[in-house]
């Protein structure tokens, strides 16, 4: 490799390998021909520590029951450790209280949820909706749903050349009929920052009435979130990208919004009365948005998890993916041939690369790198109108957890190198 590059390796060396690979079973895994496993597709779902693993067979083995509803034991301890998630998780991203929680199945339901619970009673034809062109579908569809419902207008700002938001295009596309704002904290395709804080000081200095969702199911597991300090009325993510389980998320929203939003599905335990003669009553926020049995299991794997990332500390974690982000760029950049998307500057940019080899479909490429151990993704990432911008149909990429290594970045180098050769 470059002069460079080992530099870099000298410079970032306390940085470049991890003491939490240990925690994480399965990249002790071998794959083709004994082959190290080089996971390197944290973005679309992260790899679980033992802690998760464990929190959750220990639940399943000798504490499970249904919560909130029984009086014996199990279920009163089980209710009382669900609960605490919801707490955990409320000072995880700095929240007022446990009431601004509401648990999900992922992001996507939350940002759904969002739409029809406080879209449909407080938009209306014309009304403006403003996303951008880096939005994940999740953060796209919703929106287009309601559109056809009731006939609000979605508004998409541009990009830069660089991947970037332009934030000049942005800020002019919020007029007086713009009622929400509803933006991707770090994109999963580029890895994007977006200056969502920024975003939302000049949204409020226009019209503090206009609402703001931001979509973290990125950049809570590279950034971290504190909801006080950056001011969304609505924030989302999901458990499986942050080293918890599937099937469980977390909507966000500040408390008189939640208020004045209406149940979005129907059923046990979101209810204060039920009569046929006097009427039907529902609970206060958050629960009267859990219908039905939730995913206790998963809350106590999501906790464990959150648990583990405090015990590693948000800052140590920025500090390995950022020396790790600058070794691997100036890697990739080495290799003619390897096009990169998005901006190169790491202060704007937070463990993803997304590229495409000269001659070779991302699909080839990505068979190639797992024949090579190395696991990484292919496609449209759930991103089409971000490919249509770029000009692309696919990319592969390439996204790195806290339990990524140098080693991990040298095997995909070495792979690409391998990929060069077959093209």
């Amino acid at each position: 490799m470059a002069e460079k590059t080992a530099q870099l390796v000298t410079e970032y060396a306390e940085y470049l390998n991890t003491p939490w690979r240990k925690d994480f079973p399965v990249l002790q895994t071998l794959v083709h021909e004994n082959k190290p496993l080089a996971f390197l597709d944290s973005a679309a779902s992260a790899q679980k520590p033992v802690c998760v693993i464990e929190a959750m067979d220990e639940v399943l083995r000798s504490g499970y029951s249904n919560i909130h509803r029984g009086l014996y034991e199990l279920s009163q301890n089980l209710s009382q450790a669900y609960e605490d998630v919801r707490r955990k998780i409320s000072s995880f991203i700095n929240a007022l209280s446990d009431k601004n929680i509401v648990i999900t199945r992922n992001a996507t339901e939350g940002i759904n949820l969002v739409a029809q619970s406080w879209g449909q009673v407080h938009l209306k034809a014309g009304d403006e909706i403003l996303i951008t062109e880096m939005e994940h579908h999740a953060n796209i569809i919703p929106w287009v749903l309601l559109a056809g419902q009731i006939g609000v207008v979605l508004k998409v700002a541009p990009l830069l050349e660089d991947g970037t938001l332009d934030i000049e295009a942005f800020h002019d596309l919020i007029g007086e009929k713009t009622k929400l704002v509803s933006i991707v904290q770090v994109s999963n395709v580029l890895g994007v920052v977006n200056p969502v804080t920024e975003i939302i000081a000049k949204i409020r200095t226009f019209n503090s009435d206009i609402k703001v969702l931001v979509d973290g199911s990125q950049g809570i597991v590279h950034q971290g979130m504190d909801v006080q300090i950056i001011d969304p009325d609505f924030y989302v993510f999901t458990g499986h990208k942050i080293y918890g389980p599937t099937g469980v998320g977390v909507l966000y929203g500040k408390a008189d919004v939640l208020e004045e939003m209406a149940p979005y599905q129907g059923g046990g335990d979101m209810i204060g009365q039920v009569s046929f003669t006097k009427g039907i009553t529902y609970r206060e926020p958050p629960y009267r948005f859990e219908a039905g049995t939730p995913p206790i299991v998963e809350v106590i794997g999501l906790g464990a998890a959150l648990d583990y990332i405090d015990s590693i500390g948000m800052d140590n974690i920025i500090a390995h993916e950022h020396a790790l982000s600058v070794y691997a760029l100036d890697a990739l950049q080495d290799i003619d041939g390897v096009n990169l998307y998005g901006t190169q500057d790491l202060t704007k940019k937070d463990g993803i690369f997304s590229f495409s080899v000269d001659g070779a479909h991302s699909s080839d490429v990505a068979t190639i790198l797992d024949q090579c151990g190395v696991a990484v993704r292919n496609g449209h990432h759930c991103a089409m109108p971000l490919m249509e911008a770029l000009g692309i149909d696919s990319t592969v990429r390439a996204s790195f957890g806290l339990y990524t290594n140098k080693d991990d970045i040298d095997a995909l180098i070495a792979g690409l190198h391998k990929v060069k050769g077959f093209f």
